[in-house]
């Protein structure tokens, strides 16, 4: 790896990869916080030049290389291609540029040391094109690939072919779906779902469906739905492909009405885990298949 490219620098990746997930909620894919770490950066000739062997840009590459010391330390998490800011790692916004190196450093030994690791091997030391690099760094973009063509696939469907994919994870939750919404005037609840044939068992959800890629949900929506949970037994959910606003979260927390919220990413994870139960039918509507390649240790 590069010494050009100073340990002092790698710190300054680090600390805006912090930044800019609590800028954007606290997730963004890997590839988008590439994207956006290079809006903010000042970027030199070699930090944007390509590894012969390999055609990485080295920044990028660096970037993702020494963000395993940010899982390590607990600040982070990776999971499907989606980076996921902790409360430990929200904290680490108070730190100047020295105390977050020495703390980030001091948290990677320790996780080294509890594995029988040497510490002495601090990540800076680690040349370019380790194996568990390239295996972390394929297994993640592998990752983040995959859940963005699903995204895109979902984005393109019409409103009510995204609220028929919605009552179909439901089924295959288990779930019976007695009423969906037919075309026309918004009429409040989308989808109602039972754990029984006749809604004799509780509980019993309302579902509001919202396919709005580029509009969160809003403190409004929510309330509109909570007026519809006026009787006892009966569960609020609100699903949206464009995610909710902060006011819309706060709502659902504080509610004195059982509500749930569902974004595109809880929606894939939900249809990834139950595909298997879904019938051959609603599977046609957002196929997936499996594959196995080789996963970095964690």
């Amino acid at each position: 790896m590069s010494m050009s490219i100073t340990r002092d620098r790698i710190t300054e990746y680090l600390q805006l990869v912090i930044k800019t997930l609590d800028e954007h909620g606290g997730n963004l894919p890997s590839k988008d916080v590439s994207m956006e770490l290079e809006k903010k950066l000042n970027l030199t000739a070699e930090e944007k030049d390509t590894y012969a062997k390999t055609g990485s840009i080295k920044w990028i590459k660096i970037m993702h290389f020494h963000s395993i010391g940010l899982v390590k330390a607990g600040w982070i998490i990776k999971n499907k291609g989606i980076w996921y800011l902790t409360d430990e790692g929200k904290e680490s916004l108070k730190l100047d540029a020295k105390t977050f190196k020495s703390e980030l450093d001091r948290k990677y030994r320790k996780w080294l040391e509890a594995r029988n690791l040497n510490p002495a091997i601090a990540v800076e030391d680690v040349v370019d094109g380790v194996i568990e690099e390239i295996r972390s760094r394929s297994f993640e973009q592998s990752q983040s690939d995959s859940r963005e063509e699903i995204k895109e696939y979902i984005r393109k469907l019409n409103p009510y072919e995204f609220q028929e994919l919605v009552a179909a994870l439901f089924r295959g939750m288990g779930y019976y779906t007695p009423f969906i919404a037919p075309r026309g005037p918004d009429g409040g609840i989308d989808i109602v779902a039972y754990k029984d044939p006749i809604g004799a068992e509780f509980p019993r959800i309302r579902i509001q469906v919202k396919h709005r890629v580029d509009n969160s949900v809003s403190r409004a929506e929510v309330q509109s739905l909570s007026g519809n949970l006026h009787r006892e037994g009966y569960v609020g959910v609100i699903v949206s492909s464009g995610g909710f606003s902060r006011d819309a979260i706060a709502e659902i927390r504080t509610s004195g009405k059982h509500m749930e919220k569902i974004d595109l990413d809880d929606f894939i994870d939900l249809w990834e885990g139950h595909y298997n139960k879904l019938s051959d039918e609603d599977k046609a509507l957002l196929p997936l298949r499996k594959i196995s390649f080789l996963a970095p240790e964690e």
